[in-house]
């Protein structure tokens, strides 16, 4: 059940924060004449959004990743310590998917724009 509802409370969010984004699109006025200014500042625009969207649910995945397997962790190393290394290791696995979704991040914003 708790599943479920964090499924559904995801894709409430997922939905609203579409919904957020596409408003101010429909706002636009109807001129036919386009700039490479204008064009350029909506590519710098958008590789902000791409970048945020990459590192945000790298971060969520290594959240959920890291909440599993450091609670099983815990559990495996209080009964039986000698597995306190191989559980580290897990934890550590999880934790580099944030590391990876930083790394893409800097990697969409670090390139450069053709005008």
């Amino acid at each position: 059940m708790r599943r479920v509802l964090a499924t559904l409370l995801a894709a409430a969010f997922f939905i609203i924060t579409l919904a957020a984004f596409s408003f101010p699109a429909l706002a636009q006025t109807t001129t036919t004449s386009t700039t490479a200014a204008g064009d350029a500042y909506s590519a710098v625009g958008e590789k902000f959004l791409a970048a945020g969207v990459a590192f945000g649910l790298a971060a969520l995945g290594a959240g959920i990743g890291v909440g599993t397997s450091g609670s099983a962790a815990i559990a495996a190393v209080t009964e039986k310590a000698e597995v306190r290394t191989t559980a580290l290791i897990f934890v550590v696995l999880a934790e580099a998917i944030a590391i990876y979704g930083f790394a893409i991040a800097f990697i969409i914003l670090g390139q450069s724009i053709a005008v």
